[in-house]
Parts: C-alpha cells; sequence; structure tokens
C-alpha cells in the first residue's frame, strides 16, 4: 500500500507551523510522512531546518542547492521532483504569486498521482476557495484537486458574516457587510516591510474594495449566495496582530445577547474580555499550538453593539485575527479532505485543544 505522505512547500510564517503540526499529530492526522521543501541555503535558516527534521520532517530541495546545503551541514534527503511524484498531497505555502507559478511549472505535472494541491492567501484563481466549516459543502470529491487557502483576514472576515447573519436566517438575512481591515505591519518573523506610522491601502475593486470581501465573496460564492461585502484595509506600525472592525446589517431582529449566543455556539470564534492585541497574542503564544490560536476570530465582548439602523439592524464591533493560525486548521482540514472525504471531519478533531472558548 502506497504511503500517505503531505508535503509542504516553503517554510515561511504559515508553512514552518504547519510542518510541526503536520509532524506532532502525523498519527491522529493518518499520515504516514511528512515532507517540506527549502529552495534557498541560508545560515539564518539553518537552525529552523534542523529542528523540523528532528520533529520528523523529511528535507527535501532542488538539486541544484544541495551542495549549498551540505556547506551549511544540512543533507536534504528527496530532491524536488522525487517528492512531488511521492506526495500524496502537495501544500503551497510560498509567498503571494508563486503558487500559482509553481501550479503552471510543477503541480501540473503530477496531478495524475497526486490527490491535490493546496495554496494560500492570495493565490485568487489557483483553485477552488475554502475556509473550514464555511464552505465544507462546496468540496465535489475527485474534482477539487487545487484548492486555495484563503487568507487569514478572509477567513475571519467570513466567519463573522456566517455567526452574525447566515446563523439567523441564511443567506437572505444578510444585508450588507462592511469591514475595515487594521493590518499589522508584519510578521515578528520578519525584518523587513514594517512600515513607521499607518499607511492606508487602495480600493482596487469598484464593488468589494480590497481583496478581502472579494475572496470572501468568492469563497461564499460557492455555496451560490451573491453577498453584498465591502472591505478597506491599512496597516499600522505593529508586529502583534490583525484587527477588523465590522458592521453588518441584517433584517432579522437581534441584539448583542442574540449575537453573542451565535458567536459561542461557533467553535471557530473565540470571545474575549481582552481589549489589545497584545494581551491576545500572549495568550496564543503561551496556550496555542506554535504560539497559534487556530480559531477564525477573536471578538472582544465589550466592542459588540446593535442599532436600528435605516435598512436593517447594525451589528457593530471590532475582533482581532489569529493570522497564521485559521489558515493552518483550513489547510490541515482540506489536505485530510482531498486524502478520505469520507474521514476527514473525524481526524481533524484531535486540534480541538488549540481551540478556545475564551482568550
Amino acid at each position: 500500500m502506497a504511503k500517505t505522505v503531505v508535503h509542504v512547500v516553503g517554510t515561511g510564517t504559515i508553512g514552518e507551523p504547519l510542518i510541526g503540526l503536520l509532524c506532532d499529530f502525523k498519527e491522529d492526522l493518518g499520515l504516514d510522512e511528512v515532507t517540506f521543501h527549502k529552495r534557498t541555503p541560508l545560515y539564518t535558516d539553518r537552525s529552523k531546518v534542523r529542528a523540523l527534521i528532528e520533529r520528523g520532517a523529511r528535507f527535501v530541495s532542488d538539486s541544484k542547492a544541495f551542495d549549498g546545503f551540505r556547506e551549511l551541514g544540512l543533507e536534504p534527503e528527496l530532491e524536488t521532483y522525487e517528492a512531488l511524484d511521492n506526495a500524496t498531497v502537495v501544500i503551497d505555502c510560498t509567498p503571494s504569486g508563486v503558487g500559482q507559478q509553481n501550479k503552471n511549472d510543477y503541480y501540473s505535472r503530477f496531478q495524475h498521482n497526486t490527490k491535490g494541491f493546496l495554496a494560500q492567501g492570495s493565490e485568487a484563481g489557483f483553485g477552488k476557495p475554502y475556509a473550514r466549516q464555511i464552505n465544507d459543502e462546496a468540496l465535489i470529491p475527485g474534482e477539487d484537486q487545487f484548492i486555495q487557502i484563503v487568507s487569514c483576514n478572509t477567513h475571519n472576515l467570513s466567519v463573522l458574516v456566517d455567526a452574525v447573519a447566515l446563523a439567523d436566517g441564511g443567506p437572505d438575512n444578510l444585508i450588507a457587510g462592511q469591514f475595515v481591515c487594521i493590518r499589522r505591519a508584519n510578521d515578528i518573523s520578519q525584518d523587513g516591510s514594517f512600515v513607521p506610522a499607518p499607511e492606508v491601502g487602495k480600493h482596487k475593486d469598484p464593488r468589494f474594495g480590497t481583496h478581502h470581501a472579494q475572496d470572501a465573496w468568492r469563497l461564499f460564492n460557492t455555496l451560490g449566495y451573491d453577498l453584498e461585502l465591502h472591505s478597506s484595509a491599512l496597516k499600522i506600525n505593529t508586529q502583534y496582530m490583525h484587527t477588523i472592525w465590522f458592521t453588518i446589517t441584517v433584517r432579522n431582529k437581534t441584539s448583542v445577547d442574540d449575537v453573542i449566543a451565535r458567536m459561542e455556539a461557533n467553535d471557530r470564534i473565540a470571545l474575549t474580555h481582552k481589549k489589545s492585541a497584545n494581551s491576545v497574542f500572549s495568550f496564543g503564544r503561551d496556550h496555542g499550538h506554535f504560539g497559534r490560536i487556530l480559531n477564525q476570530a477573536v471578538v472582544p465582548r465589550q466592542t459588540l453593539a446593535v442599532r436600528k439602523g435605516d435598512r436593517g439592524y447594525e451589528v457593530v464591533g471590532f475582533c482581532f485575527t489569529p493570522q497564521d493560525g485559521n489558515s493552518l486548521l483550513s489547510s490541515v482540514a482540506a489536505a485530510c479532505w482531498m486524502i478520505n472525504p469520507e474521514d476527514y471531519n473525524e481526524r481533524v478533531q484531535c486540534l480541538g485543544k488549540y481551540f478556545f472558548d475564551e482568550v
């Protein structure tokens, strides 16, 4: 019987914790092997590669980079094409735009022997958009071989729409959703791209504003929904967490208590009495896996408000985005679905202890 192998391409802010997560829960997830691809030999990354190997992952690189890694004291076990040929599922965690290029250059050659390929974040067009428990029913076995795991803020935006509006009457209950994504400048693991002061983003799309609402619309559209969503974005000079301000207008009468009850019933949302990103981030560092909370959103209770507007009932609030964490969950769930769509829901329950009702 062939081995069940998940191959992760890239060791950045999503790739590195994903490899560790897959290794730690390999048996529960039904995996025989985890492999990972690192392209460039760097002394600064040597400790990371060694740590992942020690966790049980097999190291892969391009043949032309072997000598460079050997100079660092690292020995790749497999070459790129060999690893792709062995893989049951490939999860691409490379920077934006690279995943689509990899699909064209590499993955299309291995469709015959690989069950599926996943890409992260803003890789629109790579495959069907997916977020855990938002559109699982839209996944079609034997057809959806390429899946796009939507970005962390799109996860957050979508679960808010799901809990505030759709859980109380379906898509007809949503009148409109407006979101401002207040993004952290860069990840604490990254040295570049920090901003010295708030930097506003462009509204590139006349209907959706930024890609966050557009990606959420595409996600819900896989279920046949055509939702009115709009987003704006800015970066601020912090490295902790993204924050979203939202106003979601619904038809059905609702209250703050009603909204909180629906959020409490949604295991992908954590509620909190904390009001600062650093305190929420610190909780994740202390209690998450690789410091990651796997919930899709963390909502401060005291920011929630409801008012009767001209169009309906407006639910307003702030929430924090557990960036990377929500993408990790969806990546693992989608990979397990590709391996066996019959039991993937049971498989991913092993991650339950990293979901929190309260942060």
